[in-house]
């Protein structure tokens, strides 16, 4: 078996060819659990590890030991401290230990023209006070809050990445760095308007829309830009709104400036992963246009269609139903993994990613085997 070190080249290479359009020498392979789930899986209390990561090493090495994966597994964007701190309601615990993003409103309908004319300045001042409470209050107070939360997320995130380094090391996972952004639609329904606010305002208010994306979007190309872009490195874009628009409120709301935030990353020598949530079967022709090797992982679809449609410029990702990980035998999930590998790996350009991540544990169901046979499937048989 190969040491740590030299899996690490090969994964990378992996990579390498995959984002640069090359055929890689095995189907490069993600595990769709999340630290949630390894937290569980590995018999520990969710809320509570949540709060002292220093917990969280052991949970790590057994999740790493007992599946496969060619990335590092189980990341967590939401971690609890400094959401409390700022006393957040966009952002909670459950109390299962769950981070939620309950429906919230950020911003008020007739604030649109304060957002268009200075969309950094009306965050700042009418939108961060609105979500966390620990902004309210006199500037020391406020400061004071600030300077807790910002200490208590560096403290945080040097800790995993403390963790993911040496799991790295041991495991030989791929040295792939990622960032984070938003279509300005979602960003725009996320925080700021809600599901049922932004709905409401394609059919009141389309001009501001349309405004307050364009003028939302360098803050969002800014979040998305990593601080050295290069061919093992990726920005993440999950996409929420489209299904949900009447196509001409797509072609003219969504798409402009999402598009233009995806050439621009692109542009900068970055890799852009789309996180195709829900149904997008009706916009693939749109999907065609984006700059080539865009990554896109897709929820639900045809992927024989996507295949034919978009397979030959874009990498194509996802499809596998987490769904079955829960209901079916582990003959069942791994002959849907033989199909999708059918489907999906012929002329490269395929990276193994389920359909969503997978959060639940449950001590007394398949997910575990299954996923676990799953992914062995993956990867002795993911040739392309």
């Amino acid at each position: 078996m190969m040491d740590a070190v030299a899996m690490t080249n090969e994964r990378n290479q992996m990579f390498r060819d995959l984002f640069s359009g090359k055929t890689p020498k095995r189907v490069p392979i993600s595990n769709p659990a999340t630290q949630d789930f390894a937290i569980q899986y590995a018999g520990l209390d969710l809320a509570e590890c949540q709060w002292d990561l220093t917990k969280l090493e052991p949970v790590y090495d057994k999740f790493c030991q007992d599946f496969f994966t060619d990335t590092y597994p189980g990341g967590s964007i939401r971690i609890p401290s400094h959401y409390q701190i700022l006393g957040s309601t966009p952002i909670v615990m459950s109390s299962s230990g769950f981070m939620q993003h309950p429906e919230v409103v950020g911003l008020l309908a007739e604030e649109y023209d304060d957002f268009i004319a200075s969309p950094y300045d009306c965050i700042v001042e009418k939108v961060l006070p609105r979500l966390f409470t620990e902004f309210n209050g006199a500037p020391g107070k406020v400061a004071m809050a600030l300077a807790k939360a910002m200490r208590a997320q560096s403290d945080d995130l040097a800790y995993l990445g403390t963790i993911r380094a040496k799991m790295n090391a041991k495991y030989g996972y791929a040295g792939i760095v990622g960032a984070l952004t938003e279509a300005p639609f979602d960003f725009m329904a996320d925080f700021l308007r809600s599901f049922k606010g932004i709905s409401g305002d394609v059919r009141r208010y389309p001009d501001k829309i349309m405004a307050a994306c364009e003028a939302v979007l360098p803050l969002m190309i800014k979040k998305g830009t990593l601080p050295s872009p290069g061919m093992l490195g990726y920005t993440f874009i999950p996409l929420h709104m489209a299904p949900y628009l009447r196509d001409k409120d797509f072609a003219t709301l969504y798409w402009p400036t999402f598009k233009k935030l995806v050439e621009t990353l692109a542009g900068m020598g970055q890799n852009v992963q789309l996180f195709v949530e829900n149904d997008w079967m009706r916009y693939l022709d749109y999907l065609y246009e984006l700059p080539e090797n865009t990554i896109m992982r897709f929820e639900y679809g045809d992927a024989k269609l996507v295949k034919e449609k978009l397979g030959k410029k874009h990498i194509i990702s996802g499809f596998y139903p987490i769904t079955l990980l829960q209901t079916g035998t582990k003959q069942q999930c791994i002959d849907k993994a033989k199909e999708l590998l059918d489907i999906l790996a012929p002329g490269g350009k395929y990276w193994f990613q389920a359909d969503k991540s997978v959060i639940n544990f449950e001590s007394k169901g398949p997910v575990a085997e299954n996923m676990r046979a799953v992914l062995e499937y993956v990867y002795e048989n993911g040739t392309y």
